[in-house]
């Protein structure tokens, strides 16, 4: 049985860090794990940051089985992925994400954002910062303050252009229905900004996927429970590596 790799790709307002708890607990159950993690700061389109992402994983090794997992915008980039290479990827797992694209009503949503982003940086990232967490989160000192340090890292320039990426995605929920591969859906239970009900939708457009809820979780599950996580992820990598030719 190959060992598969396993493709981690962040959300909007996201360094790579996002990810840290979760590959930490991925460690920690199995060291020898190929994971792999896209920088999705610098392009101007999701299609751009699909082709990086590639690129991270293109030259794997022959047979080797490939992931996918996409938190939030990053669940676009996966979906925008697996377009562009059909049959190349084993395993997809959405967290926290969704498969539609923007209506009129979440247009004028986003170029509020934008705005918001334009007139103060800092008074934005602070209200962004506990809607997409769960409550009992707020309290969570090292948390908040690690997401606020992430936040200024990645900055406004790049928030914004990455709020306009997404703005311009491409529709992908008809290829959901034809994919025969192991797939995950996850999200947390009180996620306000891709709410449960985006996850529900792509249950129903990826039927056989596992459908797994997060409790004490908002929208930042990677950071809010990482080792819940790494569990799922770990499942889905065995089902991806039993279901792939050796």
């Amino acid at each position: 049985m190959t060992t598969p790799v396993l493709l981690l790709i962040p959300g909007m307002f996201n360094t790579r860090a996002i990810w840290d708890p979760v590959i930490a607990a991925l460690r920690a159950r199995d060291p020898a794990l190929d994971i792999r993690v896209v920088d999705v700061l610098t392009q101007d389109s999701i299609a751009a940051m699909a082709d990086d992402a590639w690129q991270l994983v293109a030259t794997r090794a022959a047979g080797a089985p490939l992931v996918v997992c996409g938190f939030s915008m990053g669940g676009y980039v996966a979906l925008e992925l697996l377009a562009r290479h059909p049959g190349q990827v084993q395993g997809l797992a959405m967290v926290d994400s969704a498969a539609g694209v923007e209506t009129a009503e979440t247009l004028v949503v986003r170029e509020k954002t934008i705005a918001a982003l334009e007139r103060n940086f800092e008074r934005t990232v602070e209200g962004i910062i506990p809607f997409s967490l769960h409550p009992d989160s707020h309290g969570n000192t090292a948390l908040v303050d690690g997401m606020r340090r992430m936040m200024h890292a990645v900055g406004a320039a790049a928030a914004i252009r990455q709020t306009r990426a997404i703005m311009q995605r491409r529709d992908h929920r008809a290829m959901l229905a034809g994919l025969r591969l192991p797939a995950l859906v996850l999200c947390g239970r009180e996620d306000k900004v891709t709410p449960p009900a985006a996850s529900q939708e792509l249950h129903r457009l990826l039927p056989h996927a596992a459908m797994q809820w997060l409790d004490q979780a908002g929208h930042q599950t990677p950071l809010e429970q990482p080792g819940a996580v790494a569990d799922h992820l770990l499942t889905l990598l065995r089902q991806a590596a039993v279901a792939s030719p050796s």
